[in-house]
């Protein structure tokens, strides 16, 4: 399915390449720009028939993947991220048909108003440009991050990591097929087509206003490398130590359920809760029948003294505990008494990524809701729904918590920006 590589020999080739890919998707950027809704909506179908027709073939590029990750010594976790089933790439094709169906973000009026000099101004989304996506283990972001910066007008160049290299290519043949079929420029959506790490640091350069904006998908030592060395804006979260604060006022059973799911669902998504924080007043009924749970999943807990004295096979929280994004079966326990201990120790602790409360107060759910600074905050859910396709968005290209432009999943509408136009009848200033 996928064409051999061309050979790159030393960086000054790796350099022309990296150069020629931006210089090909700024050009296909403003053909993209002006793509009516029904062309990219058009290109969007034919995608989402080509992922399910090539089915056999993107399995079958995976297992290679896998094969040599579980060949390295990688960890389960890992593989996980890494692993495509049907099953995945069935949600992969329904993501892109939701992508389909969403509004056009591009063109469209946020906000108008009329001067009293009677000229009108009005504020309308436009694309960003040339997004770079740089991503590790996770193949299903290629056609995440391709589908949405096509719908929302903007090219993209694709980096994946060299385990999921094959799985990425195979994807890629399927978005390209889509493009071709609307009519639309294939540079819409490029893929890096080495393993050579270097090409990061091209396009973290921006390779000389090739890019707009980078997008890192993976580990805190990938996202802490763009945030350092970006000289192009950056949507990114460096680490996802969410939590799930389990209230006084918690239906036990919810809380259950809720906790079980925020943390055993998948280990390693951003979105898992690593800190399992329990109200004091909540304690005696509640701590037991909660650790006790989680270990018999399979969970490691690391719980301080309140927790370790439930049961023996509590291990001791240290500091850096309550710190840590773990990604696997493990997780960090603490009592606190009540929201307000519980909404400091996130402040202190946690990475302004994804926070739930399970109450039936409403009291202080509020007060967790509006207190905690955080891109998603929950009230009786699992922290796991912190994904753009839960959101609506159909997927997302990440999940950003800085403050500027876009926080949350980033999808569609987030990566759009806005021009003003003004329409007058001959005013001028005096």
């Amino acid at each position: 399915m996928t064409a051999p590589l061309k050979a790159i020999d030393g960086n000054a080739d790796l350099e022309a390449l990296m150069t020629d890919l931006a210089a090909k998707a700024r050009m296909a950027a403003r053909v993209l720009a002006l793509a009516p809704p029904e062309q990219k909506n058009r290109a969007l179908a034919a995608i989402e028939r080509a992922i399910r027709a090539n089915a056999a073939a993107i399995l079958a590029a995976n297992a290679e993947d896998v094969a040599e990750a579980r060949a390295a010594g990688t960890t389960s976790a890992f593989l996980d991220r890494l692993t495509l089933t049907q099953s995945r790439i069935d949600g992969m094709a329904d993501g892109v048909a939701t992508v389909r169906k969403i509004a056009d973000p591009i063109g469209s009026i946020t906000e108008s108003w009329q001067r009293p000099n009677g000229m009108t101004i009005e504020r309308v989304r436009v694309p960003l440009g040339v997004i770079g996506v740089i991503f590790e283990s996770r193949p299903n972001v290629a056609a995440d991050a391709g589908v949405l910066c096509l719908k929302s007008g903007n090219a993209v160049i694709l980096r994946g990591g060299s385990d999921s290299f094959r799985s990425c290519r195979a994807i890629h043949d399927c978005l390209v097929q889509g493009l071709r079929e609307a009519g639309l420029p294939e540079a819409a959506i490029s893929l890096v087509p080495t393993r050579d790490r270097a090409a990061v640091g091209l396009m973290l350069s921006g390779l000389n206003g090739g890019i707009d904006v980078i997008v890192p998908r993976g580990g805190k030592s990938l996202v802490a490398r763009v945030e350092a060395e970006a000289r192009v804006p950056v949507f990114a979260h460096l680490e996802g130590v969410n939590h799930v604060y389990v209230d006084a006022g918690a239906d036990l059973d919810m809380a259950k359920s809720i906790v079980l799911n925020a943390k055993m669902r998948r280990t390693g998504v951003c979105g898992a809760a690593e800190t399992l924080l329990v109200d004091r007043a909540a304690a005696a009924t509640s701590l037991k029948p909660l650790v006790e749970m989680l270990l018999d999943a399979g969970c490691e807990v690391r719980g301080d003294d309140a927790v370790q004295k439930v049961d023996v096979r509590v291990k001791p929280a240290s500091d850096e505990d309550w710190d840590t994004e773990y990604l696997d079966a493990v997780i960090a326990a603490r009592v606190v008494d009540g929201v307000g201990e519980a909404i400091a120790h996130i402040h202190d602790h946690g990475s302004h990524h994804t926070d739930s409360i399970v109450t039936e107060d409403a009291n202080a759910a509020e007060k967790f809701l509006s207190e905690v600074d955080s891109a998603i905050v929950l009230h009786n859910a699992s922290t796991q729904f912190a994904d753009g396709g839960e959101f609506g968005f159909g997927a997302e290209i990440g999940i950003a918590t800085g403050k500027f432009h876009a926080r949350g999943p980033v999808g569609a509408e987030q990566l759009t920006s806005f021009k003003y136009r003004v329409r007058g009848t001959g005013q001028t200033r005096p």
